[in-house]
């Protein structure tokens, strides 16, 4: 069997190193790939956003699977395109991809079908947005890009003047390209938040085991939002009475909406929820395995992952046992200094082996490459080093223990990982 991983980050080498542990022992390839998933599979120097070139690949490879990942390729349709060539694909259509790729559709979606979500308003002129945010004089309050923005197209307003800097910025400025030409204004909602992922088949939705993101760049919850700073699973948040109700209130009826909008969901459904007074509401939702989420949820998988893959695909997921390690993960991203601004890139990575691991730990790249013999950075979120024990408490203990062992010039992380 032959699986391309589509993609080039964290999210992807935790995919790969658990496709790995498959009973099919299946050879994998990676486009693009990074430095450290070089060591686990074979790199093509595709981009992830090329979907003729994958097409092409997937089928001059004559690969039996490709494994979409990221959210761009999804949303422009990749999925489509190698089915349309006959090549079996793991990963939401575009229709269905819209549930991440447009904020606008995925809160008509939820006030269409009862799903609990924050109060909200849609605006494509900029005046316009300003004039209801006066009139509603509620700060916090929460401007979100439509589209795809890197998991940076939100911004918490805490004033008018952040406000109408926010607005300016997304609408006229278009620091996110089109995706800002449309803005969803949200009420601010406060809670515990949750990141559940789920396999998805169309029909049947199986939700994975919980997890905590840490977005803020510094100690204590401060400084801008990140792809994500560290996780930890489970979530101490997230109780089986919990995780009743939103089954019953939020994973089955989102499966079910999109299935009776003509968008059936097959792949992974990412939900974001807070744990709000009012009970759980869902803050955005992703159309993918989430990133860093996947890094602690991934190792605690104790199916078969080609199984489930197949099951989803095959719409045939009510027929798996899916079962998961009653222990717990973390993972602690080394960033950058500098990351999520400005940042150098080509910093030496010392104290990783010759695979680019590290003993007691997996080590998950997820902006590397590997030059003559030696890992170098090449992105803002460096590595991730994830543990898995008992509790959440002793795999941080554990992950942090080997972070001393690893340096690069300007490393950062967050030392409060599952501590607030």
């Amino acid at each position: 069997m032959k699986i391309l991983m589509v993609g080039g980050g964290g999210r992807e080498h935790a995919l790969i190193k658990k496709l790995k542990e498959s009973r099919y022992a299946p050879e994998i390839i990676c486009a693009p790939g990074n430095g450290g998933i070089a060591c686990d599979a074979r790199c093509f120097d595709v981009s992830a956003e090329d979907i003729s070139g994958m097409v092409k690949l997937a089928k001059r490879e004559n690969v039996d699977l490709v494994f979409v990942a990221p959210d761009n390729p999804l949303a422009d349709g990749m999925v489509d395109e190698l089915e349309a060539e006959s090549v079996r694909a793991f990963g939401p259509t575009k229709a269905a991809a819209q549930i991440e790729a447009s904020k606008v559709f995925a809160k008509n979606l939820m006030k269409k079908y009862g799903i609990p979500t924050a109060e909200y308003e849609v605006f494509d002129n900029p005046q316009a947005a300003l004039e209801y945010i006066k009139s509603k004089n509620e700060f916090p309050t929460v401007i979100k890009a439509d589209g795809l923005a890197f998991g940076k197209g939100v911004i918490i307003a805490q004033s008018m003047s952040e406000a109408e800097t926010a607005i300016s910025s997304l609408m006229e400025d278009k620091i996110f390209g089109e995706s800002g030409s449309r803005i969803v204004i949200e009420q601010y909602i406060t809670g515990p938040e949750v990141s559940v992922l789920a396999f998805c088949d169309g029909k049947t939705v199986k939700p994975m085991v919980s997890s905590m993101d840490f977005k803020r760049v510094f100690d204590g919850n401060i400084g801008p939002n990140t792809g994500g700073m560290g996780t930890i699973s489970p979530n101490p948040y997230y109780t089986n009475e919990i995780a009743e109700i939103c089954m019953e209130k939020i994973f089955v009826p989102t499966v079910k909406a999109m299935a009776a909008e003509g968008r059936p969901f097959k792949g992974c459904l990412y939900f974001g929820l807070m744990l709000t007074n009012d009970g759980p509401k869902v803050i955005e939702y992703n159309s993918r395995f989430g990133d860093p989420e996947t890094q602690v949820v991934m190792p605690r998988l104790k199916t078969d992952l080609v199984d489930i893959i197949n099951a989803v695909i095959d719409e045939k997921l009510d027929e798996i046992d899916i079962k998961w390690d009653n222990g717990a993960a973390a993972c602690v991203v080394l960033a950058s200094g500098g990351y999520p601004g400005k940042f150098e890139k080509g910093m030496i990575i010392k104290g990783l082996d010759k695979s680019g691991g590290a003993e007691g730990v997996t080590v998950y790249h997820a902006g590397t490459k590997l030059s003559d013999g030696r890992f170098l950075t090449s992105s803002g979120r460096v590595l991730g080093i994830t543990a898995t024990a008992p509790t959440v408490e002793e795999a941080l203990e554990i992950a942090y223990d080997h972070i001393g062992k690893i340096s690069f010039n300007g490393m950062h992380f967050r030392t409060d990982i599952g501590k607030c």
